[in-house]
Order: structure tokens, then sequence, then C-alpha cells
């Protein structure tokens, strides 16, 4: 494999994490075989002579930060040293080189991630070994904060003025050989790959000057220092050239670098750099002395040497600055785009839209410009055929777009098109322009204008469709139905536009109608209403609804129907977006036409499932359990599903909490759940003969499953939903599978089995509680039950942050910010438990030990093994202050005097003296003491992970 491919498989290999007999995740460890990976990875970019370009280009950031730090350890450079204190002057060449090579990598790293990134990265695959390098963020964020460092650090290494040695492989092998064998040869040695001191200079100034430059975007003053660095980089590369370099630069960068702060940084006395077209532009925009800028496009136009990029964003800016209200700049603007354009003809590309807008009205000074920018654009001596042939295409087609041939004529008189264009095709100028006036001569009246002629009934037909998309009146587009058919009967205007849609049981309905106007009328209005509707635009929906109401009620009872039924609709969204936001009930007039609905008993009118499904959601949520438990008819419950689903859940929420013997109604709806979330095995033969196993839905039920959570998603009352948030939660785990069980409320109310457990698609089931959860939560946010929901699927999913983040949250909430106690049922043993193993997933082994404090019975065995470990990834004896108790401190104190870790060991002593955990004091002393620090723990841990 290629060199950088080598450098990912042997840092791959080296940090694959390990797993203990407990099933524990551990981080790799420190062993001979890892030390050899990375040492054959250090060789690698050693081959590669540890050029950041091509090691920068190839490997990802994550994997280029672990090797380039395993070279810091390999130089000696101890671990968390801030290189910025440290005097490279009195290190070993090798060692100092490495933090050169570090910190030059970090700032080229922050630059780099200021550029848009247009795609991936092509190269190797990169290693994924888990968060080592999962690089985000927060991890450019830690760069970025020591940038300061880093700069610092290499504007020291431009005082060395000393030659230095990077690694090669030999020196990489001497280090890795025991001290004995190395025959004399130290780091000190000059046994490396030497970098000599203007070298050393020249890459260090490049890099400062980039990072200077990016700073400079918010601090205009740090130019200067950019402006420094990059010249000086200049100067040194024309005094060593470029090829007794070790490291290459890019010097097209570095002299677009240098054209940039010469204009950014130019002042009026500075010559040279005012020397340049950039920095006078940028002088004449900074001035507003536009007469020379437009003289500064006029002689570029025959040099060329302004990119197209460059004038355009010009030409943008002047148009900005016009649009202000600036009058003044119109001419400047057409003067601009009048260079642009011919410069553009002169180098064969297309003509902006711009010159074409602008030259709408052409005039004998515009004529004029132009025919002078056209003359001091080309050198008719020194001019290819190919040149003189574009600009004599332009000046023709520019004569064959003008109405007023006076203005024709200024331009075939010219001295610049006699030259250009031969008699001959003069001549069959004229005969065109004849041809296209034939009644016209010279001196006489211009053609009539394009905007005179009178529109077809084509245009007309376009416009008034135009109209009838974007209006949302309903008198309006009547009007506009009537003219559109009174110019063409026969077409159907209700196809216009493909976003209005009506549901197909009402679309067969409306076709039907015979008169045509009436038909359109109809369809539009329903559509517009409709849309309306769903982009929650309730005012004007409704106003189209009563339109079309109005309309249908004179001919067809059952589109009046539906036109109620969709007004009921919009009512209930109306008032569940509004006054149901703030807790006010709806008015009885209002719930009398939802129970209107649900008894409904009209023959063959086309009704949609929405509805009923909203007008169940909507009883359940202002709590009419009275009426669907009691008042409901009997047919309506056997025939409508949704009936009968939101009279179980609201019989069950109506009997919480209730004895046991009340439970029927949860067994009830228990039954339907699972009857609807149930699957049967059939058999089928396919088109190719071969047998695949389908799954089909039980019972007529099962016609509810793809739209049945749409019912659930539409609910907002909190007992209600925590009712189906338990039924599913309990669903969930009724596979007995303990280490992914979910808690909630009321959940012993529900059957713990069931008979067919093949039969039940726990997928569903399970994409159903997390859609649910996190619906609930948008409701209330502070609903702890719901909150330890979320938590435990995050657990379940191996998401062990977000789970501490839920687990935490919930505590929080019911405990103000854990300044009260948190109630027992919200942090159960169980809830305790899992927040533990979180914290020992994610390496925190000291918050794990102060976790086993807070259930009922201590688990010193889990807390002791945890104390154990000295990889830990959080404030390890930064927490000793929240442990109170005195067995585990006392355990602490041994251990850090076993391990000769005295300060830790004070710390420990410390925690134990005070007197509040004196097991002499009295209970309430104790408890006391016990809840200050579990208050400060948790405060400290949502801190950690809010």
């Amino acid at each position: 494999p290629p060199p950088v491919q080598l450098i990912v498989q042997f840092l791959e290999q080296a940090s694959k994490p390990s797993v203990n007999e407990q099933n524990q995740v551990q981080p790799p460890p420190d062993n001979k075989r890892n030390r050899i990976l990375k040492l054959l990875a250090l060789k690698v970019a050693a081959h590669l002579k540890w050029d950041l370009d091509v090691l920068e280009k190839s490997l990802s950031v994550p994997v280029l930060n672990m090797l380039l730090n395993e070279l810091l350890c390999i130089s000696k450079v101890p671990p968390g040293t801030k290189h910025v204190d440290v005097d490279l002057s009195s290190l070993p060449p090798t060692t100092a080189m490495a933090i050169l090579l570090y910190n030059r990598w970090a700032i080229r790293t922050i630059v780099q991630s200021s550029f848009p990134v247009k795609q991936a990265k092509p190269g190797p695959p990169q290693l994924n070994v888990g968060c080592l390098f999962f690089f985000n963020a927060f991890e450019l964020l830690q760069l970025k904060e020591q940038a300061a460092d880093s700069i610092l650090v290499l504007e020291g290494a431009l005082k060395l003025n000393k030659d230095l040695y990077v690694h090669t492989i030999r020196t990489l092998d001497l280090l890795a050989m025991e001290p004995g064998m190395v025959n004399g040869e130290t780091e000190s040695s000059t046994a490396g790959l030497k970098i000599s001191a203007e070298e050393i200079q020249c890459q260090v100034c490049y890099d400062l000057g980039a990072i200077y430059f990016q700073q400079g975007a918010t601090n205009p003053a740090v130019h200067e220092n950019a402006k420094e660095k990059f010249f000086k980089t200049k100067d040194l590369i024309a005094k060593n050239g470029s090829s007794s370099l070790h490291f290459t630069i890019d010097e097209e960068r570095l002299a677009g670098y240098c054209q940039a702060c010469g204009v950014l940084t130019s002042s009026s006395d500075d010559a040279s750099q005012q020397a340049t077209p950039y920095s006078q532009i940028h002088s004449c925009m900074k001035s507003g002395n536009y007469q020379d800028l437009v003289k500064i496009f006029l002689e570029d136009n025959l040099t060329l040497s302004l990119p197209v990029q460059f004038r355009q964003s010009v030409l943008r800016e002047l148009f900005q600055k016009a649009q202000q209200g600036n009058d003044a700049l119109d001419e400047v603007c057409f003067k601009i785009c009048v260079c642009n354009t011919v410069c553009d003809v002169l180098q064969g590309r297309i003509i902006d839209i711009q010159f074409c807008l602008l030259f709408l009205k052409p005039s004998k000074e515009k004529i004029d410009f132009l025919l002078e920018v056209c003359s001091r654009s080309i050198d008719l001596e020194n001019a290819s055929d190919v040149l003189k042939r574009k600009m004599a295409a332009f000046l023709k087609n520019l004569c064959l777009g003008l109405e007023d041939l006076q203005l024709v004529f200024m331009i075939s008189s010219h001295e610049l098109f006699i030259k250009l264009l031969k008699d001959d095709e003069r001549k069959l100028l004229i005969d065109q322009m004849r041809k296209r006036s034939p009644r016209i001569n010279l001196c006489t009246k211009p053609v009539t204008s394009f905007y005179d002629i009178p529109a077809s009934a084509s245009v007309n037909i376009g416009q008034l469709e135009h109209q009838l998309i974007l209006s949302v009146d309903p008198w309006r587009i009547r009007q506009i139905l009537i003219e559109l058919h009174g110019m063409s009967s026969e077409h159907q205007f209700w196809t216009v536009s493909n976003k209005w849609e009506v549901p197909n049981v009402y679309g067969n309905v409306i076709l039907g109608i015979k008169d045509n106007l009436t038909r359109d009328l109809v369809y539009i209005l329903m559509a517009k209403g409709l849309h309306c509707c769903a982009i929650k635009d309730f005012v004007h929906a409704k106003q189209l609804f009563a339109a079309c109401l109005e309309l249908v009620t004179e001919f067809s009872p059952k589109l009046r129907q539906v036109m109620l039924n969709e007004m009921l609709l919009l009512d209930i969204y109306t008032h569940e977006a509004g006054p149901g936001l703030s807790g006010e009930r709806p008015p009885s007039d209002l719930i009398s036409r939802v129970r209107g609905y649900l008894e409904m008993r009209v023959p063959d009118i086309p009704l949609r499932q929405v509805i009923a499904e909203e007008c169940v959601a909507f009883l359940l949520n202002w709590c009419e359990n009275e009426y669907l438990t009691m008042q409901v008819p009997l047919p309506l419950v056997q025939t409508n599903p949704y009936v009968k689903l939101g009279q179980l859940l609201a019989a069950t929420c109506k009997e919480l909490p209730g004895p046991k013997e009340s439970r029927r109604t949860a067994k009830d709806l228990w039954e339907v759940i699972v009857q609807i979330c149930s699957v049967s095995n059939q058999h089928k033969r396919g088109n190719d003969g071969r047998v695949s196993l389908i799954k089909h839905r039980e019972s007529t039920l099962g016609i509810m499953y793809s739209s049945w959570a749409i019912c659930f998603f539409s609910l907002q009352e909190p007992l209600v939903l925590t009712t189906i948030l338990s039924l599913f939660v309990k669903l969930h785990n009724v596979r007995e599978d303990i280490v992914n069980d979910i808690a909630a409320e009321h959940i012993s109310i529900w059957p713990s089995s069931i008979p067919n457990l093949q039969s039940v698609d726990f997928e569903a089931v399970t994409v159903t509680v997390k859609e649910l959860v996190s619906y609930a939560l948008t409701i209330n946010a502070n609903n702890h039950f719901w909150l330890i929901i979320q938590a435990d699927i995050y657990f379940a999913t191996n998401q062990y942050s977000a789970a501490l983040h839920y687990y935490l949250q919930a505590g929080a909430v019911c405990s103000d910010f854990f300044n009260k106690v948190v109630p027992p049922d919200v942090y159960t043993d169980q809830v305790i438990k899992r927040m533990i193993k979180c914290c020992s997933l994610l390496n925190c082994h000291t918050q794990v030990a102060i976790l086993c404090q807070f259930l009922r019975e201590v688990d010193y065995k889990t807390a002791f093994k945890a104390l154990q470990e000295q990889n830990s990834h959080d404030a390890m004896d930064s927490y000793y202050e929240y442990i109170w108790d005195v067995t585990i401190l006392e355990y602490l104190t041994y251990l850090h005097h076993k391990r000769g870790e005295t300060d830790k060991r004070q710390i420990a002593i410390k925690a134990i003296g005070q007197t509040e955990l004196n097991t002499s004091n009295p209970e309430e002393v104790l408890q006391l003491a016990a809840q200050r620090r579990k208050k400060k723990f948790l405060q400290a841990m949502a801190k950690l992970y809010f």
C-alpha cells in the first residue's frame, strides 16, 4: 500500500481498544506490540521526510494529530507540556524540530479549516476507533484556543538562527534501542536530516503569514504582520532559491498573498504598491474616485491582467452602492459593464445579461463610449485575425440589435468598424437592415418598440394562469377563471399547477361536475384551502373553504357535507394552534360538532380518515372521557376503529390509578395495540417461481398500522400521552431483555406476557417508542418520567453521554436544579445503576465511585474497582470533596499511599477530616452533609453534560 495508508493501518492497529473480563471497553494497552506499531508509523512519515503537504493531503486531522503527538513523545517532550513555556534553544535539535513541526501543523490546520470545502478529501480509508478519532468542532476549537501559544512558539523559532534536525528512520531506530546499544549517538547528535536555519525561517514565516492573514478578517491591523512575514518569505526564496528548500512552498499562492497584503496595507506614500492595478482599484473604491477607476479598467482591456471574477466583483459592489440611492453611480456602472463586456467578447465568453439590461435604451453618449472602449481594447496592427473577427462580429450584432438607424450609422461610419469589416460584409449588413425595415430610410422615425406590439391570446392566458396560481382571494380566483374560460372554454384549468392536490375520495366527486367553470372553481378553492391549512395559514384557508361551501351548497348536498367536514377539521387545527396552547377549553359548539361528525351516518359521503383521527385525538386532549366511555353509540365503536381505540384509552386513563380489579380496560387496550402491531408470516410464490416470506398484518385493525400513529402524535393531554407511552414501553420490554428494559409510569397495569411473541413487530414498536417520547417532550420538556424514558432509550442504544444528559435533566426538573432532594421514584436504584454504567463506559471512574454512594446500599465493590483505574477521563481528585462515605475516603487514602501519590493522598485526607463527616455525629447531621455533597456533585455533572 502507499505510505500514507501504511500510517493509517499501523495507527489503527495500535489504537484498538480492549475489552476486559467484565465486558468493559478499555483504552489501548501501552505494550511492546503497540509501541512498535507506532514506531513503524513514525518511520513511514520519516520516509516521507515529514512533508506536511503530503501528510495533510492524505491523512485526516485526527490521524495526523496522533502521529505528531507520537513524534513529540519519542522526542522526549513530556505529555501535557505547554510548548510556549519551553526554551527551544536549550533543547536537542530533533526535539526542537518536533515541537516546531507540531505547531506548524496546528497553525496550518486552523488556516485550512477557514476555507470552504466542496467535497470530501480523496485518500485512503481513515481509521475509526471511537472517540479518539472523532474530530469535531470541539477539537478544532481546542486548536484555535491554543493558536496564540503556537504563534508564540513559531515567533520564538525565528530567533533561533541555528540548524535543526528532523528524525529519520535511522535516528528512530536508535531511540528505540536500549540505552547501552546506542554507541554514543544521542538526540543532540547530527544523525538526523539537517534542516538549515534559512529553510526553517522560510517555512515558519510562510505559516505565520497565513495565520496572520486569516486573523486579519476580524482584525485588519494584523495584515501588517502578515505582509512582513510573506515578504520575508519571498526574500528568503529569492536569496536561497526554491530548489534548495527541503519543504516546498506554493510560490503562486505566496505571490497572491503578497499582492493581497500589498492592497490591504498600502498607504498613500507606498509607491511600489500603488503601482499595482489591485491597489489602485482598492484606493479608487475607497475614496470614490470613479473616473480613475474607469481609466484603470479601460487600460486593462488591452493587457487583460485582471481576472474576470475580480472585474465582476467590482461591478457587483458598484451596483449595490447604486441601489442604496447613489444615482450618480449609474453611469459608472454602465461604463465598467461595457469594459467588462468588451473584455468578455475578446476572450470568447458569453455577453453578460447586465449589459443587455443597461443597453435597453441606447443613446448617443452610450454608443460613443462603447466605440471608445472597443477602439482602445484592440491593437489592430498587432492583433490576431481571431480577435479581429470577434470584435467585428460584436459590432455587427450590435447594429442588428439597434432600432434607431441614426445610432446604427454612428457605428457603421466609425473608423474601427470600417477597418474590421470588408466592403462586401458592410453591404451585406446594410441589406439585412433594409430587409428588417424596408419602408424606413436613414434619418427617419425608428421602428416600433417591442413593448408597443399587442400581446397575443396565449400571452394573456399565461399571465392569468400565473395570477391564478398566486392568488388566495376567492373572489379574484373566480374572476380569473371566468376570464380564462372566456378565452378557452375547453381547457382544464384545475391542472395548471401540480401543487394543487385534492384527496382521491374528493377528486372523483369534484371532477364529475359537468360545468367546466364550476368544476375548476371548486377544485382550485379546495386545493388552495387544503394547502393553506397545511402551512397553518388558517385565515385564508377559512375564506377559501367558506367560498367553496357557498358554491357547492347550490347544487351538491354531498360536496356540502364534505366542506362542512373540512371546516370542522380546520376549526380543530385553529383552536389547537391558538387558544388551546394556553389551556383554554374549546367552545361547546365545537365539541358538539366533533361528536356529531363521529356519529354521522349519511350514506355515500366521501370521508377522509384523518378527520376521524383528529376528532378522537381532540376529545382525548380535552378530557371528554365521559362521552367516549359512556355516551358514544355502540355501533360507532364497532365500526370505527379510531373511536374504539379512543374509548379504551379514555377508560384506562379514567381508572388510573385504580385497584387491580379495574384493569380490565387496560387489558382490552393492550390486546388492541398488540393486534395492531402483530404480523403473520405467509409463504407466497414470487414472479420468478421462488417462495418468499412476507408479512401481513392481522385483523381489520391492522389497516390502521400505517396511520394509527397520526392519532397518537396529535395527542397533547399529559395523562393520555403517559398511558400510551407506558403501554408501548411495556410492549418493548416484553422480550425480557433486562439490560435494555425501559422504565415508565403505570407499567404494572399491563399484562406481563404475550401468547405469541414472534407475531409482534418489535422493530416497529421500538421506533414508535422513540418517536412518541420525542414528540411528548416537545409538548412538555420538563416531565421527568418522559425524560427517564428518553434516557433509557439512549442507554439501550449505547449512547451513554446522551443518556446521562437526560438522566440528569430528569433529576434537575423535579428538584429545582438539585437544590431540593430528587424524589426516590425518579432516581431509583435502577436509574442510578445505569448512570454508573454510563460513567464507567465513558471512563469517568471517579464519577462511578461517587454515584455508588447514591444507592440504597452503597456498592463498595464497584466503587473500589473504579477507583483502582488510573486512566480516568474525569476530574479525578477534584471530585473528592463530593464523597461523604468515610469507607470510600479511607480506601482512597490507602490507594494513593500505596501508589506514592502524595498530593492526591493529602486531598483525600482533607476530605475525610471534615468534622461534619464524623461517624459520631447525629444521623441528621450526616444526612445533611450527604445531601449537600449530592447537590454539588449533581450540579457539577449537569454543567458537564448539559
